[in-house]
Parts: C-alpha cells; sequence; structure tokens
C-alpha cells in the first residue's frame, strides 16, 4: 500500500523559505506570484493492505515525526 503525507505550515507561521522562492520568482520575471509557501511531501510504502491500520500508522507516523504539529498540518493520501 502506498501513501502520499503533505506537511505544510499553519496559517499565521511565518514562512520566510516561501518568502524567499516568492522573491526569486518575482526577479525571474514572474512578477504575478504572491503568497508562496513551501512544505514538505512523504512518500511511504506499507507493507500491508489494512487501509484502517495504515491510516493508524501514518498518523502516528506524523505526530511522532514527519509534522511538527504545533506550527504543522499535515493530510494522509492513502493510494
Amino acid at each position: 500500500m502506498k501513501a502520499r503525507i503533505t506537511v505544510t505550515l499553519k496559517n499565521g507561521v511565518l514562512d520566510p523559505q516561501g518568502k524567499a522562492i516568492e522573491g526569486a520568482l518575482g526577479t525571474l520575471g514572474f512578477e504575478n506570484v504572491g503568497g508562496v509557501r513551501q512544505g514538505k511531501i512523504f512518500d511511504v510504502e506499507l507493507a500491508h493492505d489494512d487501509k484502517a491500520k495504515a491510516e493508524t500508522d501514518l498518523q502516528a507516523m506524523c505526530e511522532a515525526l514527519l509534522a511538527n504539529t504545533v506550527i504543522e498540518n499535515y493530510a494522509i493520501e492513502i493510494r
């Protein structure tokens, strides 16, 4: 079973890396770009077929390691 986890900063959390990307895009001529926020994507393969167990395991992974839940949100997509 495969899953994709998307981790993004919560609204209101400053994103200096996103601001730097936004500035660089402007420098490259993409001047109509604004509000760039950066995040992380994790593609995970699980060695079982139980979707409920996969969801539980993936949430535990996010809470323990993949996301800093104080400042980040995460979304899980099981494929």
